[in-house]
């Protein structure tokens, strides 16, 4: 399996000039943005054409990863070894190449009648188009008993996700998703205009790396556990879901149907479990 990314040059933040407003003084100064872009996804079997699956809006970088994790979360592949390569699609002569559409080139037929709903995903949802509820749901097994996690390293979590949110620090304007060890070390962080992008992009990291399921792992995401995000983390074995915010009820339902441990509200000093609550130890060291 190849895959070809973009150059580094087609960055992840823009500049614009803004005027800002405090104490009553104008003051025009230089303003740096989170670089947000379409994107889409198509995916083609041996001698078949490219059929287009998802668009997307999302921030460049990490576009092969974001396209096999959203192939495999979303139920339509389930092996790397499905995957022969991952390329940007090639443009007419005189066409500008903007790096904003993948075909992933899969080693078997792949059958366009999957494609019961049209995806058209924003940055702020991920479902948007799907043809109805019952057709949301991807169909996965519950994920395994997973780790005893410290109360303690839950707590530090927020703060080390925090410290890998580079574009972040520039432009206060991206969600992050981290994965990390019982133990609280890093394994991997992607950041995204859309929550569920950096959820794709860190699945589609360690699914491409054939790290999945990732068992006895910890996510964190930036903002509120939504059902999608939920779901993405129960596709790739992840057993504790964290958020910075707060849980929906289908987030919830699905947590507990699918035996994760979802907490939200993280903070330092604090936390809420919202099921399985035997995965995390609640007490003091003696």
């Amino acid at each position: 399996m190849s895959t070809t990314e973009r150059p580094a040059a087609r960055g992840t933040v823009g500049t614009t000039r803004v005027t800002v407003v405090e104490n009553g003084e104008a003051v025009s100064r230089r303003d740096k943005l989170a670089t947000e872009e379409p994107f889409e996804i198509r995916a083609a079997g041996p001698g078949q054409s490219p059929v287009s699956i998802a668009v997307t809006m999302r921030t460049p970088g990490a576009d092969m990863e974001l396209a096999a994790g959203f192939l495999f979360t979303e139920g339509l592949i389930s092996s790397r070894e499905e995957i022969d390569r991952i390329r940007y699609c090639g443009l007419e002569a005189g066409e500008e190449q903007d790096y904003n559409i993948v075909t992933v080139h899969l080693r078997r037929a792949f059958d366009p009648g999957l494609l019961q709903r049209n995806f058209y995903a924003t940055s702020s949802c991920g479902v948007c188009g799907k043809a109805s509820i019952d057709q949301v749901e991807v169909r996965c097994e519950p994920v395994s008993e997973g780790p005893l996690v410290e109360r303690s390293v839950i707590e530090q979590l927020v703060g080390r996700l925090r410290t890998t949110q580079r574009v972040f620090d520039q432009t206060g304007g991206l969600h992050a998703a981290g994965l990390f060890q019982p133990d609280g070390t890093l394994v991997v962080s992607r950041e995204d205009v859309g929550r569920h992008n950096a959820m794709d992009k860190l699945v589609g990291h360690e699914f491409l790396g054939g790290r999945v399921p990732a068992a006895g792992r910890i996510v964190v995401v930036s903002g509120r556990a939504s059902f999608e995000l939920v779901q993405k983390a129960a596709v790739a074995g992840i057993p504790v879901f964290c958020a910075v915010s707060a849980p929906s009820t289908l987030a919830l339902d699905a947590a507990r149907r699918l035996g994760l441990t979802l907490i939200g509200f993280l903070r330092e000093d604090r936390f809420t479990i919202y099921s399985y609550p035997e995965r995390i130890n609640v007490q003091p060291p003696p």
